[in-house]
């Protein structure tokens, strides 16, 4: 190449390379873009109730309750999805919707794909039964069941491995593990004798006994104690810090105990910290 051609060649690269260099260095965050358009669009499983649920045409439960807090902070309009859980969690990795506002169980291989909030409440999973089954009175007698819950939930991770212990100390595996997309599904198979037991996070669990008393009653956890919280996606820690700090604020402000009381009849401690597994985001 004769200097005439490589000074036009040159003079011709270094625009692309300012652009792309520019392009990277100013590339615009998800909570920036939300600043900036006054919009946010959230990704939710309004079938998890009392988290969120679907009443009279309206998304309502205690997540919502948080969301409109948060939302009434950004000063910005809201666009919230209702969408089947099996597509929350790749909708976001895919830019779908800005972050995930349903309640997510805070486990070792999510934690390391999804950058968690803090808890807005506890994830422990529990075993709920048919009152007056004798026949199960603890996680163990889930041994030769029938058992239900979500697909694709942290629910489900937690039951399989529940069933792996119980074979590892010489029971039985379960007769069958049927899984449903929502888990109120799952429930209703509870009350229909469909399933022998369900299982769940706790708070949701509890919720459902209170309502429905003399139908249902709760035998024990599956899991040590976890949390639920939020995600964004990976490279959106400054949205996800945001989320956090104003979760924080409203626990902090008593405001958090409140619609606890409203929608749980209970409270559930919120943790600054130590909620994470190692090698988290």
């Amino acid at each position: 190449m004769n200097s005439s051609k490589l000074f036009t060649f040159v003079r011709l690269l270094i625009p692309l390379c300012i652009f792309f260099v520019g392009s990277s260095v100013f590339a615009e965050t998800t909570f920036e873009k939300i600043k900036r358009t006054g919009k946010v669009t959230v990704g939710t499983e309004a079938a998890f109730p009392p988290f969120e649920f679907v009443e009279d045409g309206k998304i309502v439960g205690y997540g919502k309750d948080i969301l409109d807090y948060i939302v009434a902070d950004m000063k910005v309009e809201l666009n919230q999805l209702d969408l089947p859980w099996q597509g929350i969690l790749p909708g976001v990795l895919a830019g779908k919707f800005d972050f995930v506002a349903t309640s997510v169980s805070i486990r070792a291989e999510r934690a390391k794909k999804y950058a968690f909030t803090v808890p807005i409440a506890e994830g422990t999973n529990w075993v709920m039964k048919r009152s007056g089954d004798d026949s199960i009175n603890a996680p163990d007698d889930l041994s030769g069941k029938v058992v239900c819950t979500q697909l694709a939930s942290g629910s489900e991770k937690a039951t399989k491995e529940w069933e792996e212990d119980m074979k590892s100390r010489g029971l039985k595996g379960f007769k069958e593990l049927k899984l449903f997309t929502a888990h109120p599904e799952a429930t209703l198979a509870l009350a229909n004798g469909t399933c022998d037991a369900q299982t769940q996070t706790v708070p949701n669990l509890a919720v459902v006994a209170k309502k429905q008393k003399g139908v249902f009653k709760l035998v024990g956890p599956i899991t040590g104690k976890t949390y639920m919280a939020w995600v964004t996606r990976p490279e959106d820690t400054d949205l996800r810090d945001y989320l956090s700090l104003k979760i924080l604020e409203m626990r902090d402000r008593g405001l958090i105990d409140k619609i606890q009381d409203k929608w749980f009849g209970f409270r559930m401690p919120i943790p600054s910290e130590g909620h994470l597994p190692e090698g988290a985001l």
